[in-house]
C-alpha cells in the first residue's frame, strides 16, 4: 500500500471492478493507446485485468474513495523468462494530469522488484502517446525498438509501437 497526499494505492479486489470498467471501456474505445479489441466484453476485460498470481492488480483511490486509476503487473512470459515483469496502467481520463500515472508507475516498479522480478518490459507503448512515453522514460525505461506501423491509431493512422524496458 502506498499513500501519496490524499491518494491511496492499494491492492485491488473484484469489488473494485465496477469502478474500473467505465474508464477501462472509455480508454480502449478511444483507440489511441491500448492494443485491446474495442469491442471487448466486460467479462473478458475483467479477466484480462485481474491476472492470476504471481500477477496482481492495484487501484489508486482519492480522498473521497473514488477509484481514479489502476495498474496490473504480471510475468511478461513464462518459464525461464518469467523473471521479467510486464505491466499495464489506466488513469480515469476525468482525473488525468494529477500525477496518478506516475504514482502508479512507481508503485508497480516497487511491487515488481519486491516480488523478485529483475526487469520490466512494456511490449506495446503507442509512439504517439507522448505523455506515456515521457513518463516511462522519466521512470528509467528506454525504448529498445519500435515496431513500425504496428498500431492503427484512430486519429493518426498506422503508427509505431515502442518496446520499452528497464532493469529493476
Amino acid at each position: 500500500m502506498t499513500i501519496l497526499g490524499a491518494m491511496l494505492i492499494r491492492d485491488a479486489t473484484t469489488a473494485d471492478w465496477p469502478a474500473i470498467w467505465p474508464f477501462f471501456r472509455q480508454i480502449v474505445a478511444a483507440g489511441e493507446s491500448y492494443s485491446v479489441d474495442p469491442d471487448i466484453t466486460e467479462d473478458e476485460a475483467r479477466s484480462m485485468w485481474f491476472p492470476k498470481p504471481p500477477g496482481g492488480t492495484v487501484v489508486a483511490v482519492d480522498a473521497d474513495g473514488t477509484v481514479v486509476g489502476t495498474a496490473k503487473v504480471q510475468p511478461n512470459h513464462g518459464g525461464p523468462a518469467a523473471h521479467v515483469a510486464n505491466a499495464s496502467f489506466m488513469v480515469d481520463p476525468a482525473h488525468a494530469g494529477r500525477g496518478i500515472g506516475r504514482a502508479l508507475g512507481q508503485h508497480i516498479i516497487d511491487k515488481a522488484r519486491a516480488a523478485g522480478f529483475r526487469a520490466m518490459q512494456f511490449n506495446a507503448v503507442v509512439e504517439t502517446n507522448t505523455r506515456a512515453v515521457a513518463l516511462w522514460r522519466s521512470l528509467g525505461f528506454e525504448v529498445l525498438a519500435t515496431v513500425p506501423e504496428a498500431y492503427h491509431h484512430r486519429v493518426h493512422g498506422d503508427v509505431g509501437l515502442h518496446i520499452m524496458h528497464r532493469r529493476l
